[in-house]
């Protein structure tokens, strides 16, 4: 037996020690073929990067958002690094049955914890497998955050962890027989049982015994590493090891979500520079815009392709998905990487593609690469069923770009941005696009705002209010006379419901004594749906123009500084979130450094203050619904709460997806003027959740939540399904309900700029 155990054992050795050495060299090389990324972008700040990178596996920060799946999972992953002198052990018990690790095979400490580690990660291991079984597609269809994951690999992964888990406490029990071990000791406080069990057999028996589980132990680790060495693209075994490197390289060193901004396009590890990129007819002809081939992805897109553990938690949380559209974040990076790694001999030999289609290599280079690799390397990234696409078109127009994929992923995958590069080049190099949103791309760049509308009906509101609204460049000369800009945005100044909010708010700010001026309708779009649709030209120039106007309305004119006035600081509120993350977040990319606030943090801090009382009740039972853009992205969750709890007589409750876990509207990502034409509306979905607590107001802080929202409680009362008072609003108008006083009791005077509220602000 001895001798069987230890040819097996040594055979899978050689041989797994050098498949799993070509593997690494593989994936090192294949992850090498993305593009580069912009220089320092991903390297800055490395204490802090290895800080976070800490923080999220030792504290399981993700995981642990799902409970007991984060507790078990946080003891199979310690279990996984800290039990490898288990394998020592077994390699020399092969040799002599009794043998021990040196100096800290007798420490009992070190023994304690292996047998503590050694049960923890059996129990993690048969509580997720408990899980899977529970939530398999057979049994809860596209609901499983499992469906369309590749079974066979977790139940192999799951199988040999349990495995090997039973072969060490096996082993610690018969190695405390072997030792003789007389009465209770801690050192064996778990195997303790087993100890008893074994007691009593003979030495020779036990040896044979221990020759045995020591090759189960180093055969079972040797065939998972033989496995996972062939199967490269097994994101469920592979993102043990790959995890660790994509969490230090994600996008933001201090640990954020590669949520909020949009990354400039880039090629060749350059921004591009549209300004500039057609004036040099060769460079233009060598810049990639956007993705159309795989290799066209950054390393870390690669990376991140490989790293997925096919978990399902994004697609758990995917409104697209949850409303039977074709849709899901996992199987849309699963997609992705199995076609790169189908496609990695063909472009490892040299191959791949021109702009203009012409291959790069030689045939000659190309005749030793397999015919599959060559058959991938034909098919289009984006394609349909017929075309033998790699990505549908339906998947790459459903998203929302929501970020409930990014919040949820526990390695960090970047969803969001592989997803709009993919859109880049669809829109820019292919015009293959919804046909409606072409409607919404000419109304930009016509008239500035999505409806097409004249600019000067950016200010018709202002004649709705019984008190004057200063308009900068008429009213008053720059900015430097107020305390806020108020951005009102192109909904909140052209579209009827959302126009509601905008007046209430302005009118809050009018009790409140707060000084504030709007720009006079030079302002455009500030390009959120151009840039989530795919037109980063489109964006840029928007933004420009908007950043160059919004510089000379603060005082950062181009005269004389011997005559210019002292610049103001640049603090601006927004009612709409994808204006606010916009301007705080994008426009920085264009030179445009802002402080800008949400109005739902502006009121609670007016609360606050004081300078807002709200004290006539408004009855009933409310639900908030989380903006997108305001929540996930920007981690605005508290002001519209503390909003609705300071106003007299409102209930609230939550609706059961809520926060960090919200459910999308259905207009992020340019949606908005896109058709919803494949399973459920998503604004349907959203308000059946909030029809279920039987509300009398559904609340939010969006205008375009505000549209979406109101379309679908207007249709389900028109079919009966809702109450006819159920209302939609915005929490402006909830406060602005009740801070409004009787006609008789004039408002309080108003303070003095120096007394002005000061909310933290986005920087």
């Amino acid at each position: 037996m001895q001798l069987a155990a230890i040819i097996v054992s040594l055979v899978l050795t050689v041989v797994g020690v050098a498949l799993i050495a070509r593997a690494v060299t593989q994936i090192y090389h294949f992850v090498k073929l993305g593009q580069p990324v912009p220089a320092g972008s991903r390297t800055d700040s490395p204490q802090q990067r290895t800080i976070t990178l800490a923080k999220e596996f030792l504290g399981h920060t993700r995981m642990n958002r799902w409970g007991i799946v984060g507790f078990a999972h946080w003891f199979v992953a310690i279990g996984f690094l800290t039990l490898p002198p288990t394998l020592a052990q077994a390699y020399g018990q092969l040799f002599q049955a009794d043998w021990m690790l040196p100096v800290i095979g007798g420490f009992v400490p070190f023994e304690m914890y292996i047998e503590f580690i050694g049960l923890m990660t059996v129990v993690g291991i048969v509580t997720l497998m408990a899980i899977r079984l529970l939530n398999l597609p057979s049994r809860a269809g596209r609901k499983s955050r499992f469906a369309g994951s590749k079974a066979w690999q977790a139940y192999f992964v799951e199988y040999v962890i349990l495995t090997i888990g039973i072969a060490i406490l096996v082993l610690r029990g018969l190695e405390g027989a072997i030792h003789h071990v007389d009465g209770y000791e801690a050192a064996y406080f778990v195997s303790y049982p087993l100890v008893l069990a074994f007691d009593g057999l003979s030495v020779a028996t036990l040896q044979t015994l221990i020759y045995f589980t020591a090759m189960i132990k180093i055969g079972t680790s040797l065939i998972w590493m033989i496995t996972v060495s062939l199967n490269t693209n097994m994101g469920v075994a592979w993102h043990r090891f790959l995890g660790f490197p994509n969490i230090w390289f994600k996008r933001n060193a201090d640990g954020e979500s590669a949520l909020g901004p949009l990354q400039p396009m880039v090629s060749g590890g350059k921004e591009i520079d549209f300004e500039t990129v057609f004036d040099d007819e060769e460079g233009a002809e060598e810049t990639v815009f956007g993705v159309s081939q795989v290799e066209h992805f950054s390393w870390k897109g690669i990376l991140d392709f490989s790293t997925c553990t096919e978990c399902g938690r994004c697609q758990s949380q995917c409104p697209a998905w949850n409303t039977g559209k074709p849709l899901s974040p996992k199987l849309l990076i699963m997609s992705l990487r199995d076609h790169a790694h189908a496609k990695a001999p063909y472009l490892l030999a040299g191959g791949g593609k021109t702009m203009e289609g012409e291959e790069k290599a030689s045939a000659e280079a190309l005749k030793d690469v397999p015919a599959a690799a060559l058959a991938e390397a034909e098919r289009p990234l984006i394609g349909t069923l017929e075309e033998n696409g790699v990505i549908d078109p339906d998947v790459l127009w459903s998203c929302t770009t929501c970020g409930a994929c990014v919040e949820q992923c526990p390695v960090d995958i970047e969803h969001i941005d592989h997803i709009v590069d993919m859109r880049r080049y669809q829109v820019m190099i292919e015009s293959a696009f919804p046909s409606e949103a072409g409607t919404m791309l000419k109304n930009l760049e016509k008239k500035g705002n999505p409806w097409g509308l004249a600019k000067k009906q950016r200010v018709e509101w202002t004649k709705e209010v019984d008190f004057e609204v200063p308009i900068v460049g008429q009213d008053i000369e720059d900015l430097t006379e107020v305390d806020y800009l108020y951005w009102v945005g192109c909904a909140g100044a052209l579209e009827d419901r959302a126009k509601k909010t905008t007046k209430a708010f302005a009118e809050l700010l009018h009790m409140a004594g707060v000084k504030f001026a709007i720009m006079g309708g030079e302002e455009k779009c500030t390009g959120d749906s151009p840039r989530r649709l795919g037109n980063e030209p489109l964006f840029q120039q928007l933004g420009q123009e908007n950043v160059a106007m919004l510089n000379m309305a603060f005082g950062e004119d181009d005269e004389d500084d011997s005559t210019r006035k002292p610049k103001s600081a640049k603090k601006i509120v927004a009612t709409c979130p994808h204006c606010f993350n916009t301007i705080a977040n994008e426009y920085p990319q264009l030179g445009g450094e802002f402080e800008v606030i949400h109005h739902t943090q502006l009121l609670q801090h007016l609360i606050d203050e004081g300078k807002l009382i709200p004290v006539t009740p408004v009855e009933g039972l409310i639900t908030y619904h989380d903006p997108c853009y305001l929540g996930r992205h920007n981690k605005v969750y508290t002001p519209p709460r503390e909003i609705m709890s300071a106003v007299p007589g409102l209930r609230q409750q939550e609706m059961h997806r809520h926060k960090e876990r919200g459910f999308c509207c259905g207009a992020g990502g340019a949606r908005m003027w896109m058709e919803e034409r494949i399973g459920k509306r998503i604004n349907n979905e959203r308000v059946d959740e909030a029809l279920s607590l039987n509300p009398d107001i559904v609340s939010t802080a969006c205008p375009f939540c505000l549209v979406m929202l109101s379309d679908s409680v207007n249709g389900k009362k028109n079919a009966g399904e809702a109450k006819e008072t159920l209302q939609v609003v915005d929490v402006a108008q909830l406060l602005l309900d009740s801070v409004k006083l009787p006609p008789s009791d004039p408002p309080a005077a108003a303070d003095s700029p120096a007394d002005a509220p000061q909310p933290e602000p986005v920087k």
